[in-house]
């Protein structure tokens, strides 16, 4: 009678724990990626915040576009942090958040960790719950808590458009038409994800849903495929453009294309459709909804290169700038991009696929239209971008002869008037310039000086690397010999001479005959002189050498040397 009993009470037991956990399981159930909304206080860093959230600075600058410098973030600021949101079992329930694990300082109470380490994203008898010291308590130092915070991955009853959500604490003074305005939703949504929160106290946490899809780069960097790239993503949202403050990168719903979609374009990405290679992926051709198109597939591991690329190409809008069509984050990261008829200036130059030769008057406009490309990414975007691989193969030539920048993986933010970056080393050796090589530092003027190198291309038709002899002249690969040397080199030795134009006439591209004027190669070689000038606060901005370019087709000297930045190699071309 005994063992009955006690098998009837082991079957009550299991039946009691299932029945709880299938309730439990309704009230709570799905796993997310979400962010949360970090005010930063006086005295507040992202070390502080990589200890308390168990991150590092690359996952949280992937979701904080708006951040140029980790050492120096304003108090008052809001900092988004990446975490995963799953079930937690509290006393007497379970809910969505995430349980993080924080050692105390010396003298730390709940409130202090819950108020100021955290910043409002917890709560005192949250703290209370999930570990074993009472409210009014002094933690040990180095004692070691749990600190729940909570999260949401979205409701289905009030929208199936939205993914990644935000734990967002108000702070005084905001309310509910303030918090909807900066996020560009509606009042009602915002009321409908967080029913009963009293927005006009200016205090307590809130969710605010994602407008738009997330392209982070900690997604990629810890996911192996596009299965789970795609379950960290979320349900697909209809609309995009969260403002930067609140967001990572965001892009519009209608540049979105599937996988499936891009492969049957590209006949499952096919030879026969390549056409082109590149140190991150593949391009290939296609016709995709009524247009042709170039899609570049990359593998997950070139999420660096995918994101800069989209966050340029976001952003800025330029006839001489290659355009942004779409993309897809499915098994691969694909961009796609408007298709360009001709080509790129590099398979114009050294005669590739039986290419005709660009005459001497199309040299000059698609030197004038990459530099105004340049020109807008240095001078009309705030902040500016800078490209760090200018060369003769990202530059695309239209039907028309006319060119585009394209190729925006390896671009670099810098905000305007912050002057030089220090940086790791990338880009194409021949191109890159010597403070650049020697030191890693980066501005604006490390695109002047490839865009000389280009020029250079353009009257010889040879590459940034030459193999140079009395009787010959040829373009060496990047594992050039003894007797190679950088372009710019050749060059500065021929405009060194008192009288250049002789020895010039031997560098120029032998496939234009003598269909050019000598004085106009010459002063194209004069700017390009000036471009790669060894100190480069004395080479010219891309502005100046638009003047310059725009002068010389024109063939005015109709030029203000004062936009020339004082610079005499500049001041020459006119005179």
């Amino acid at each position: 009678m005994l063992k009955l009993n006690s098998l009837l009470c082991s079957f009550l037991i299991m039946v009691t724990l299932f029945y709880t956990i299938k309730v439990d399981s309704k009230k709570c159930h799905g796993e997310c990626t979400a962010l949360a909304s970090y005010y930063l206080w006086g005295g507040a860093n992202l070390t502080l915040i990589t200890d308390a959230f168990s991150t590092n600075y690359s996952n949280i600058m992937g979701y904080n576009p708006q951040i140029f410098n980790i050492d120096n973030i304003s108090g008052g600021e809001r900092v988004n942090v990446p975490f995963q949101c799953g079930c937690l079992r509290g006393s007497d329930s379970e809910f969505l958040g995430h349980r993080f694990s924080f050692k105390s300082k010396t003298g730390n109470s709940y409130k202090m960790i819950a108020d100021i380490v955290y910043s409002g994203l917890t709560r005192v008898e949250w703290l209370v719950e999930f570990n074993d010291f009472n409210a009014n308590q002094r933690i040990e130092k180095n004692q070691s808590l749990n600190v729940p915070v909570i999260c949401s991955c979205g409701h289905k009853k009030v929208s199936k458009d939205y993914g990644l959500f935000i734990t967002y604490p108000l702070r005084p003074g905001e309310n509910l038409s303030s918090v909807a305005k900066g996020v560009e939703l509606s009042d009602k949504l915002l009321m409908d994800y967080n029913p009963g929160v009293d927005f006009s106290s200016g205090k307590g946490l809130v969710f605010i849903p994602g407008k738009g899809i997330y392209i982070i780069s900690s997604f990629f960097s810890s996911t192996g495929s596009g299965i789970d790239l795609q379950k960290n993503l979320g349900p697909r949202p209809s609309e995009g453009g969260v403002p930067p403050k609140l967001m990572g990168i965001t892009v519009d719903k209608s540049l979105e294309f599937t996988y499936n979609e891009l492969a049957e374009a590209t006949g499952n990405f096919s030879l026969a459709n390549k056409i082109g290679q590149g140190g991150f992926g593949s391009v290939y051709y296609a016709e995709l909804r009524g247009q042709k198109v170039a899609i570049k597939k990359m593998d997950m591991q070139a999420s660096k290169v995918f994101l800069a690329e989209l966050k340029v190409l976001t952003n800025v809008y330029h006839l001489n700038l290659v355009r942004l069509i779409g993309y897809s984050v499915e098994r691969s990261l694909i961009i796609v991009y408007e298709f360009i008829e001709n080509g790129s200036l590099c398979q114009h130059l050294r005669g590739l696929s039986g290419l005709e030769p660009l005459s001497w008057s199309s040299r000059l406009q698609i030197a004038l239209d990459a530099a105004r490309g340049l020109e807008y990414i240095h001078e009309h975007t705030n902040p500016a971008y800078i490209h760090r691989d200018i060369k003769s193969p990202n530059i695309l030539l239209d039907i028309n002869l006319r060119a585009k920048v394209a190729d925006f993986g390896l671009t670099k933010l810098v905000e305007v008037g912050t002057g030089s970056l220090l940086t790791r080393l990338v880009g194409t050796f021949g191109y890159m310039s010597p403070e650049y090589t020697n030191s890693g530092v980066i501005s604006t003027k490390i695109d002047v000086y490839a865009f000389g190198v280009v020029l250079y291309e353009l009257i010889s038709a040879r590459g940034a690397i030459i193999e140079y002899s009395e009787n010959s002249i040829r373009t060496v690969g990047l594992d050039h010999g003894e007797d190679s040397m950088r372009a710019v080199a050749l060059f500065e030795e021929v405009m060194n001479q008192p009288n250049p134009s002789t020895d010039l006439q031997k560098l120029i591209d032998p496939r234009l005959g003598e269909d050019y004027p000598i004085d106009s190669v010459c002063k194209v070689a004069q700017l390009a002189k000036a471009c790669t000038l060894p100190n480069h606060v004395l080479r010219p901005s891309m502005r100046s050498v638009v003047v310059a370019l725009m002068t010389l087709i024109s063939g005015t000297r109709e030029w203000d040397s004062s936009s020339s930045e004082k610079n005499q190699d500049l001041v020459n071309l006119i005179s």
